[in-house]
């Protein structure tokens, strides 16, 4: 399932963990921990320049088509990079880490005596983002402690990422977790500029579609595409979701009256609810002593049957969620 979505966004350890849930049946916690221990899944620095939880072979082979993005990111810290040479630091970072697996606060801390008077978390970013580097696991509960550790990734994986620079493969892999779509889509998921030309390229293999608006879309010949009735039973996505995040035309599955309520100021994506395909409302689970609630905020009016569709879903997330909860509750606000 990662490698179907090109990667799971993981700015925290958890959300990644239900969004292969929500999308996988029967999956356990420890599943997930097993392929991350055989090093099959990676967390990792991804698309937009964000962590993500990435299929290995994934991460190696098309981390390079990506580079464009997280060097971008790397450098645009305007005037805290200043006497920052990538060139000098990144050298010197490699060095450290390949002593050992160090966190970001170990390693900005190693950096700055390496290189005094320079913004202490902007050498953590550029190394981050511009050395090829992946987290460790650990037997925390979602795989990864607060405060991870970062190691080199051929280090972990026995060999550096590919070299191939070109978006082609990135683009028929996009495709295939989130098309039909156009290329301001795919660059919006990926951030990755110009795939406009890459579409171009791949055209002639490409399946060409129109939407209601009368825009083009492009997909893969053969990938599933469900009629418009196929049944979108209730489904809990997490915080920064692939599907709520995959297109630069979100009303495909967010409608825009709703999208204040579910992307805040400080662009944090909230986990949501989705019903027949469509967000309708967020979610949260809270854990006192006493019990465990998952608060359901609806976006606007319910429709008809979607309450009792999303109890029934929501009484499962909360036995993946908190297996050992005694009480439990779910509020629809």
């Amino acid at each position: 399932m990662a490698r179907r979505l090109v990667g799971l966004q993981a700015q925290d350890a958890r959300p990644p963990f239900v969004g292969l849930w929500a999308r996988l049946e029967g999956l356990a916690v420890e599943d997930v921990h097993v392929a991350l221990a055989a090093r099959e899944l990676v967390r990792a620095p991804w698309a937009r320049g964000t962590l993500h939880l990435v299929a290995a072979d994934d991460y190696l082979g098309l981390r390079a088509a990506l580079a464009p993005v997280l060097e971008q990111a790397a450098l645009g810290l305007g005037r805290r990079m200043e006497g920052i040479d990538p060139a000098r630091v990144l050298p010197v970072a490699r060095e450290l880490l390949d002593g050992r697996p160090r966190t970001q606060e170990e390693l900005r801390q190693d950096l700055a005596g390496r290189f005094p008077g320079t913004d202490e978390r902007a050498l953590g970013h550029v190394t981050r983002l511009m050395l090829a580097v992946v987290m460790v696991p650990s037997e925390d509960r979602w795989g990864f402690p607060p405060s991870s550790r970062f190691t080199l990734a051929d280090r972990w994986l026995g060999r550096p990422p590919d070299r191939d620079t070109s978006p082609a493969e990135l683009v028929r892999r996009y495709l295939a977790a989130l098309g039909p779509a156009t290329p301001a889509d795919a660059q919006a998921w990926s951030g990755l500029p110009g795939l406009r030309a890459a579409f171009e390229e791949l055209r002639g293999e490409l399946a060409t579609f129109r939407d209601e608006r009368g825009r083009e879309l492009l997909d893969l010949p053969e990938a599933p595409r469900p009629p418009e009735d196929a049944p979108a039973p209730a489904r809990f996505l997490p915080d920064f979701d692939n599907l709520v995040l995959g297109h630069d035309d979100r009303t495909r599955v967010v409608a825009d009256e709703h999208r204040p309520a579910v992307v805040t100021k400080n662009l944090r994506v909230r986990a949501t609810v989705l019903w027949d395909g469509f967000v309708c409302a967020t979610w949260a689970v809270k854990r006192t002593t006493r019990k465990t609630t998952l608060r359901v905020t609806p976006l606007g009016r319910m429709p008809r049957g979607a309450p009792r569709g999303i109890r029934a879903e929501g009484e499962a997330l909360l036995a993946f969620l908190e297996p050992d909860a005694g009480v439990t509750e779910i509020v629809i606000d």
